[in-house]
């Protein structure tokens, strides 16, 4: 009865412990694209990529909030169509120097040269932590974006600490 006396005080005090159950932490290092698109009109298909920035992109999101600590960076805000060697650098560096502080990676990215950054980061990145590349269709001032859910399910698989490589679409 004592042994179970004492595991029951534990369990209870670990249970007020925040240690105890942190969120992982995930870092959203954001370059513009669809995803962060934005027009004049919800109703409207014109927009400019790479309007939006990292902060409005995560507060769209309010549930992330429940499943990880998330920190957001913008590293740049174009369409990607405008990516280049220098910001792949940049990502790249910036992986491997935050890798032991972080829990997971997504970076926010434009779908027209998404392939040739995920190329580029295989071959760079020296990191075991998941890398995962997210963008989309329509732009997040467009009345059915598609991002707020994708930049979710992103962070989800972010979650997953596996070896695995992936690319995904839905």
């Amino acid at each position: 009865m004592e042994f179970f006396r004492k595991t029951a005080l534990a369990a209870l005090v670990m249970g007020f412990s925040g240690a105890a159950f942190a969120l992982p932490n995930i870092t959203i290092l954001a370059t513009g694209g669809t995803i962060a698109g934005g027009g004049d009109s919800a109703t409207k298909s014109n927009y400019t990529a790479g309007k939006v920035g990292v902060e409005n992109l995560v507060n769209a999101v309010p549930q992330l909030k429940d499943i990880a600590m998330v920190k957001g960076e913008q590293v740049v805000n174009i369409g990607s169509q405008d990516m280049n060697d220098e910001v792949w650098l940049t990502l790249a560096k910036k992986i491997n120097i935050e890798c032991d502080s972080t829990d997971g990676f997504v970076i926010t990215h434009g779908t027209d040269t998404m392939e040739e950054t995920a190329y580029f980061l295989d071959l760079t990145v020296k990191c075991n932590k998941p890398v995962v590349l997210v963008g989309a269709m329509r732009p997040s001032t467009s009345m059915s974006a598609d991002g707020p859910f994708n930049l979710y399910n992103a962070v989800v698989t972010a979650l997953i600490n596996s070896p695995l490589t992936a690319a995904c679409w839905w």
